[in-house]
């Protein structure tokens, strides 16, 4: 005899019954898909297509990731309901944070046509605190800044207001939030302005945001920008922890920022500024080559080209273009035109001080680490071996196409087991792991490789974005993480810290908080 059935509200789970568990499966099984829709069309956008293609593809990603920042919201802010939020303090580098944050973003910005910029103070360089929970208030400030402006930019910055203090800001150059609004975007389900509904969104981030900080003792709010655009930020209190504080190794120079976009040289100036410098702000080169002397190094931003692409240095002052990462093959031509070097934007304070003080024919300093910029190379890790551990033959079939565009050798397995097995009978550089997998999970599988004696960095491929997800990840045993979708800038970033050929030691684990 059928058992009858029981009415949809009592099948339903109420929010207190929804587990950890169940919503990170729910998470996985809602970007699965979409992660194959959204990499699929990414590789497709670098195939060869006629304008009118383009144009569908470009919508297709654009619609998809608009998709997967909702399936984020909503869980994300399921998660946190579902329960008392969970904090995982851990000394962090401040200028780490940003700098991730804002590099995460930058392909998203410059297809917009707008920059995105950072900078962090020199003093605290590190302190005590979850940077998983940081970094997802400021993704939510940062990519709603990205999603709102047209032109423009942002910027994304960090002050000490006092000692033990830690202020975290987004500012933009947008529309701005009007003083009645600001209080209720930050309500749950609340949108930032009418006009601008077109642009979607579950109106969660924000109040998922605010959920965070009051767990960490903080605040956020959103005030107007210099700009005139919005400035959201956070602050609460995070102690210092003992960390080697930046050199000033800039003291008593001056240099010259060249460039149309505020945020490029205010970002610029604060890097500068943090190291000791002297900074000279212009929109364009003939004014910066009138307030500055000779011998004074002058940044330039390669967006002030002609509409040739022609841009050619100052007489008798040394010149460092700024580029994005996809004008790298426009280096020959800036080193031919003159230029003493470049920097690739977002800029790095510490790529800056290095590249100005080579372009004014300084001694290096022998106690610095010479910097490497791996989002100029042409391809992140040629010859390493990477073991891809994935079920999913989409998923397997992009994690592959991308890797073999940075001249990585691909073994592809589908389960824990064969990884196991592949382990014990090949040598890798790299594991690159999924996490959710019939049979033994990436987890287990991390586990049993470290008992077995496996060295070779491990990185979880998660599809799930909560941060108990990332910990788990760690605790496992792995060396670090990635959400899916794979982005090419982030699985670059992952090779060049981890999948170098002839690999020996380990660096340091990732943090996550």
């Amino acid at each position: 005899m059928r058992r009858p059935t029981r009415p949809l509200s009592e099948r339903r789970p109420s929010r207190a019954q929804i587990s950890a568990e169940q919503l990170a499966s729910l998470s996985h099984e809602f970007r699965t898909p979409l992660n194959g829709v959204l990499g699929m069309a990414r590789l497709l956008e670098g195939t060869k297509l006629t304008a009118e293609q383009r144009a569908y593809v470009s919508a297709l990603h654009d619609s998809g990731q608009h998709l997967l920042a909702l399936v984020n919201d909503v869980l994300d802010y399921a998660k946190l309901g579902a329960g008392r939020v969970e904090l995982h303090p851990a000394p962090m580098e401040v200028e780490g944070l940003l700098r991730g944050v804002a590099e995460l973003l930058s392909p998203r910005a410059r297809e917009k046509g707008i920059e995105i910029a950072w900078a962090a103070p020199a003093i605290p360089p590190s302190v005590l605190a979850d940077e998983g929970r940081l970094r997802q208030i400021l993704l939510n400030f940062a990519g709603n800044a990205v999603k709102f402006t047209e032109t423009g930019g942002v910027l994304i910055a960090a002050t000490a207001p006092e000692p033990g203090r830690l202020r975290l800001r987004v500012e933009d150059t947008g529309p701005g939030v009007p003083e009645d609004e600001r209080e209720r975007v930050f309500e749950d389900f609340a949108q930032v302005e009418a006009a601008h509904a077109s642009l979607g969104g579950a109106g969660l981030g924000l109040a998922i945001a605010r959920r965070l900080a009051r767990a960490m003792g903080g605040d956020v709010g959103v005030d107007t920008a210099p700009g005139g655009g919005a400035c959201f930020w956070f602050e609460a209190a995070f102690p210092a922890t003992p960390a080697a504080v930046p050199a000033r190794s800039l003291e008593g120079r001056t240099v010259g920022i060249a460039s149309p976009n505020p945020m490029v040289r205010e970002a610029a100036r604060l890097q500068i500024e943090a190291c000791g410098g002297q900074v000279v702000l212009t929109p364009a080169l003939p004014e910066a080559i009138a307030r500055t002397r000779p011998g004074d190094v002058i940044l330039v931003d390669a967006a002030l080209s002609a509409a040739n692409g022609a841009l050619r240095p100052p007489l008798q002052r040394p010149a460092i273009v700024l580029i994005a990462p996809d004008e790298r093959d426009r280096i020959p031509r800036y080193r031919r035109a003159g230029f003493a070097g470049y920097l690739i934007k977002p800029l790095r304070r510490a790529s800056v001080a290095e590249r100005v003080l080579i372009a004014a024919g300084a001694v290096a300093d022998p106690s610095q680490p010479a910097q490497v910029d791996e989002r100029v190379a042409t391809a992140a890790a040629p010859g390493a071996r990477i073991l891809l551990v994935e079920d999913n033959p989409i998923n397997a079939l992009l994690a592959r196409a991308l890797l073999g565009r940075e001249g990585c050798e691909v073994e592809h397995v589908a389960s824990g087991g064969e990884a196991l097995t592949a382990a014990e009978v090949g040598t890798f550089d790299l594991i690159l792991m999924d996490m959710r997998m019939p049979g033994i999970s990436g987890e287990e599988t991390a586990r049993r490789l470290r008992e077995n004696g496996v060295k070779t960095p491990i990185v979880a491929l998660t599809a799930n974005a909560f941060e108990d997800d990332r910990h788990a990840c760690l605790a496992a045993g792995m060396d670090d993480f990635m959400v899916k979708p794979l982005s090419p800038d982030a699985l670059r970033a992952a090779l060049t810290r981890w999948a170098r050929p002839n690999f020996t030691k380990p660096a340091a684990r990732a943090k996550v908080g």
